[in-house]
């Protein structure tokens, strides 16, 4: 069953006089339960994706329907809540809270959909012990290491049940081994079922996912299930 459905997107930006091609007629199709790298050059279109694919930007042409749903045609409010409640993201930079201990951090998506707090804490008490992170539950991220905090944005990502997991270069912060752990997480969550998208420049984590996708000039120069 198609997860994701691109048809067509563009998306340009004006930089001065220049108009800037970042996605040119885009089409894309990623089943649910898929674990997909997308790769390619500084300035090829991934984070552009990215950010479409999480409707944290939307297309000046062409549809994305997710689970069915053309979401390119929803209000902001309407994209807000399909986006905390079906879409996880992992940075590179964490983007946790500073002030709030990991416990908060996981809990903030429930908070601001209105979970009541019962469940919350029970959910995150689960999360903790599930991402081994029981005696870090009321340290805040500065008090963390970097594969601490990755777990704990890994566990505030799925925290909330999504169908999809965007990871933006997830590893990039973090030693070797470390970096392993926090593919490792990721990649479990998928064999759970939770479709998987990492965009990295790593060419052995992009090794890894199902399929590669190579991104070029805003366009999609390579697709491994194609290829295959």
């Amino acid at each position: 069953m198609a997860l994701i459905e691109l048809t067509d997107i563009a998306r340009s930006f004006q930089l001065g006089d220049t108009t800037v091609n970042a996605l040119s007629g885009l089409n894309l199709r990623i089943d649910a339960g898929e674990y997909v790298a997308v790769m390619g050059p500084s300035g090829s279109g991934k984070s552009t994706l990215l950010n479409l694919l999480g409707l944290l930007d939307r297309p000046n042409a062409g549809s994305y329907q997710l689970e069915g749903r053309d979401v390119t045609t929803l209000s902001p409010d309407e994209q807000a809540k399909v986006r905390s409640s079906r879409i996880g993201f992992v940075f590179q930079s964490f983007h946790l809270v500073p002030r709030l201990t990991a416990a908060e951090n996981i809990a903030l998506p429930m908070t601001l959909a209105g979970i009541p707090a019962s469940q919350r804490n029970l959910r995150v008490a689960q999360a903790l012990k599930d991402f081994t992170l029981e005696n870090r539950a009321d340290h805040r991220p500065d008090q963390l290491s970097g594969g601490q905090r990755q777990r704990v944005a890994i566990a505030r990502a799925t925290i909330m049940q999504p169908a999809l997991i965007l990871a933006d270069e997830p590893t990039g912060n973090l030693d070797r081994h470390t970096g392993d752990e926090v593919v490792r997480l990721l990649e479990e969550l998928n064999g759970r079922g939770v479709t998987l998208i990492v965009v990295t420049h790593d060419q052995s984590l992009g090794a890894r996912a199902r399929r590669q996708l190579m991104m070029e000039d805003g366009r999609l120069h390579f697709d491994s299930l194609a290829a295959g």
